[in-house]
């Protein structure tokens, strides 16, 4: 038996307080139709800025209109989940040290969809999208009032920051929708695009992904090129820093609530410390100790071929003997990158 929705509360409201409930930390709702960003999302594919995700090409119809991935869907919930901004900054980012925020989001927001049903007391179409198809995810939640695009292309929330996920659940439904977020707070700062270290921001608001350490580290199949190898440091899967140097962040960021964010035991630790375990699986202890990590995205010849690249930046000739096994690895991409590495580490043993 279900519930009456009570005649002084309206249905967005509790469903807002229900999204909250469940542990999300922004709710907003958006009306579903032409989405205003698809020429510029288009155009940043056709400048080749999406390096090899090719996948992002796909769907660019249904990406055009958000109504169109649901039939008779209307309107979207919008929702954000805080991963901890307060963390330290690490070789790997905060986002992915825990497990993957894809099947906790897409689990609430299906648990969502399940309660509106019995509020509504009738069936009603929709899906949940957490990363996982073309939807604007950044374009709807503007929309829906939980923030504005930074200059380092990250949706920024005034209370929150920019540490969050965003998830989206798609309904059959028609919602009374919230104002969107018009204001631009970024004025005139540019600390984030002063801070890559790689020059990976084209102009505002436009990142060009091939040169961006994320993008190296995670989404790049082959080898890093070698004018880039040096500028990615000691980072080992990801790059906060365009985040860590907004002011925002360093203001409203928050602490990390979410337990199943936490960071796993393999990512304690230094750089150096961490990279030399990478270094150490093999394919059956990648998987046991990465699994339902966002991690097991790189693979393991991806991983720990970021794993080399760190040590040739950051490591000591302790760390030799580690990247002169590496040299055996079965793919030749890790024996490559620790090839390098160990020059890297020999040359400054010789200048020192």
């Amino acid at each position: 038996m279900t519930t009456p929705i009570a005649e002084s509360v309206s249905l967005e409201s509790l469903i807002k307080a229900q999204a909250y409930g469940l542990g999300f930390d922004l709710a907003g709702i958006a009306s579903l139709g032409p989405m205003i960003t698809h020429d510029a999302f288009d155009g940043w594919i056709d400048r080749g800025y999406a390096g090899e995700m090719d996948y992002l090409a796909r769907g660019a119809a249904k990406r055009r209109d958000s109504r169109l991935p649901i039939a008779g869907a209307t309107s979207a919930i919008v929702v954000g989940l805080n991963y901890g901004g307060r963390e330290p900054s690490g070789p790997i980012a905060r986002y992915a040290r825990g497990d993957d925020y894809h099947d906790i989001m897409t689990g609430r927001l299906e648990e969502l969809h399940v309660w509106l049903e019995a509020e509504a007391g009738r069936t009603i179409s929709g899906k949940a999208y957490v990363d996982t198809g073309p939807i604007l995810e950044r374009d709807l939640a503007r929309r829906a009032g939980l923030g504005w695009f930074g200059k380092n292309t990250n949706l920024i929330n005034p209370q929150l920051g920019s540490f969050f996920f965003i998830g989206v659940l798609l309904v059959e439904m028609d919602l009374a929708v919230d104002e969107p977020f018009e204001a631009d707070r970024c004025g005139s700062c540019t600390r984030c695009l002063d801070a890559c270290p790689t020059d990976a921001f084209a102009e505002p608001r436009v990142l060009d992904a091939t040169k961006c350490i994320s993008y190296l580290t995670i989404e790049a199949k082959g080898a890093i090129p070698p004018e880039q190898r040096e500028e990615i440091g000691g980072l080992i899967y990801g790059c906060d820093i365009c985040q860590d140097v907004c002011p925002w962040n360093v203001r409203f960021s928050e602490d990390l609530r979410e337990d199943a964010f936490r960071p796993r035991e393999v990512f304690g630790g230094d750089a150096r410390t961490i990279a030399r375990e990478i270094l150490a699986m093999d394919d059956e202890s990648f998987r046991s100790n990465l699994k339902g990590s966002p991690v097991k995205r790189a693979k393991r010849r991806g991983l720990a071929r970021n794993a080399a690249t760190a040590l040739g930046n950051v490591g000591t000739p302790d760390d030799i003997p580690t990247l002169a096994a590496a040299l055996d690895d079965p793919e030749p991409l890790v024996s490559e990158h620790a090839a390098w590495a160990l020059e890297r580490i020999r040359s400054r043993i010789t200048a020192s």
